[in-house]
């Protein structure tokens, strides 16, 4: 992705046929279907690729097990099937993992077993493994550190696994290489109408300050929790159709959870189900489900958020997480499609998406999760091309291999998510270039500089926090190689030591935010 080379294009074509006002995975999927479908399709991220909700996920591909307990059979139909696509569509990124729910009362058991197995059916042919009973022997065995106090055994089930933040960025250079054209740091700042009806917008580019206005068949807006801002630019008295939920998550050395499976934690005391689960040699803790009165780019984790994740997960830890034993916590919002219920609890709300045309002709997708963004991409635009007027096209991403598509990596190897890139980007520079930085987790020069050559990366955050996963492994360490990589982005980009001081002041305040 060259961002000059798609400013200049923005310039010069004056009439696209989709619009897409948002780069998480709902817009970037968009973009994706809408490229391949052969539309002329532009994206506009105010920020970085994923900076918000899609970076900030459990790391789980899932059907949902929670949601098959809540009797939403259609969406666990629905995300087991794009699960098991998302896997065979970019293996790289994507990979199978166990995970064990101890069981410690009589009855929990066969509800967990019966319900588990109809989990495996509804998966058909893409399912990843079958679950199966464990005893408690057994259960020890793959959890070397559960709480063996009244463990009457457990049971093992299979779901995907991802790093959300790289499989964005993956699905923007897919975009690209469909003939999409994708900008980050782009903010719309209006919508344009003629005769009651949306036919493109404004938008600023933060980097240059320069102003556009461009022409659309139609526009989407793809903003999660920035939904209702869009909507209202079309609509000034449109009421407001997306409640945030937060969910924060922790993250702990390797060492709290030993062996390589996850751990589903079955009830917490506000009845839902916590993780625990392998990630990048760490360890995710998460999450929460906490109703927000308005949305932000860099949502907090509340104190009484983190004493929730820290207790109910020490209920089953044998070693007992505490709040210095945390290396990074990072907060997230849920989309959610639905008014919050009376109780305030949101753990009831589907998890659907759903698609508004509004009566000027904006097209906005709302809720949904990171397993279906292919799904909601597909639907989105089967609406969005009868709105446009657009030649009707099928959508053919079902069996799209996304961009560094590459089969039997080894996921030890931290370059894995680059698949078929790999051998690239590790000549971005000489051999050395290949070592890390750091001895707690990888990060090379080399991958600096092909975040910046390849990947749009424009920012020390974009660098640390979705290019690289340092920032969401480790705050202290990565605290302490900003420096370095500012000084390695300045010589690559370019810029003079007054800028290398200021992404350095304003990241390391950024940083702070992840330690407790």
């Amino acid at each position: 992705m060259n961002r000059k080379a798609n400013i200049d294009r923005v310039v010069k074509q004056t009439q696209w046929d989709v619009v897409i006002i948002g780069g998480g995975a709902s817009g970037l999927g968009i973009a994706v279907d809408a490229a391949q479908r052969g539309y002329r399709t532009l994206l506009l991220e105010q920020h970085d690729f994923a900076k918000g909700t899609s970076s900030r996920s459990t790391k789980l591909v899932h059907g949902g097990v929670r949601y098959l307990q809540n009797g939403d059979v259609s969406l666990v139909i629905e995300a087991l099937k794009e699960r098991g696509l998302m896997k065979r569509n970019a293996p790289h990124l994507v990979r199978d993992m166990s995970f064990v729910i101890p069981i410690y009362s009589w009855w929990n058991g066969p509800f967990y077993s019966i319900g588990l197995k109809i989990y495996d059916m509804m998966a058909g042919d893409l399912g990843l493994g079958k679950s199966q009973w464990l005893d408690k022997t057994e259960t020890t065995r793959l959890i070397q550190n559960v709480n063996e106090h009244e463990l009457r055994g457990g049971v093992v089930y299979h779901d995907g696994q991802f790093d959300d933040a790289r499989m964005a960025i993956s699905l923007a250079l897919t975009a690209d290489q469909q003939g999409a054209c994708v900008l980050n740091y782009t903010q719309v700042t209006g919508l344009i109408q003629e005769d009651g009806l949306v036919c493109g917008l404004h938008f600023v580019d933060h980097l240059s300050g320069q102003k556009h206005a461009i022409r659309s068949n139609v526009v989407i807006n793809a903003t999660g929790v920035f939904s209702d801002t869009i909507m209202k630019m079309d609509e000034p008295e449109a009421q407001d159709r997306i409640t945030p939920s937060q969910g924060i998550h922790l993250v702990l050395d390797r060492e709290f959870l030993q062996g390589s499976h996850a751990i589903m934690i079955p009830q917490t005391t506000d009845g839902r189900v916590l993780f625990a689960v392998p990630w990048h040699d760490h360890v995710i803790l998460g999450t929460t489900d906490t109703l927000i009165d308005s949305a932000a780019l860099e949502p907090q984790a509340l104190d009484q958020e983190i004493d929730f994740v820290l207790n109910n997960a020490a209920q089953y830890m044998h070693k007992k997480p505490k709040r210095s034993d945390v290396k990074s916590v990072f907060a997230g919002l849920r989309p959610l499609a639905a008014s919050a219920a009376k109780d305030g609890k949101t753990k009831e709300i589907s998890r659907h998406h759903k698609v508004h045309v509004s009566t000027s002709g904006l097209v906005s997708v709302l809720g949904g999760k990171w397993t279906t963004y292919r799904k909601m991409a597909e639907d989105t635009l089967n609406a969005a091309a009868m709105v446009g007027g657009l030649d009707t096209k099928k959508c053919k991403t079902k069996k799209l291999k996304l961009f560094g598509h590459q089969k039997d990596l080894s996921f030890e190897d931290p370059l894995h998510v680059y698949g078929t890139e790999r051998e690239t980007l590790m000549a971005q520079g000489p051999e050395d270039h290949n070592v890390s930085l750091s001895n707690i987790f990888y990060i090379s020069v080399n991958q600096i500089l092909y975040s910046i050559r390849h990947e749009m990366a424009i920012t020390l955050e974009d660098i640390i926090a979705r290019r690289v996963r340092c920032l969401f492994l480790d705050a202290k360490e990565t605290l302490r190689l900003l420096p370095r990589i500012a000084h390695i982005m300045a010589q690559e980009l370019n810029r003079d030591e007054h800028w290398e001081a200021q992404e350095l002041e304003k990241t390391e305040q950024l940083v702070k935010n992840y330690i407790l």
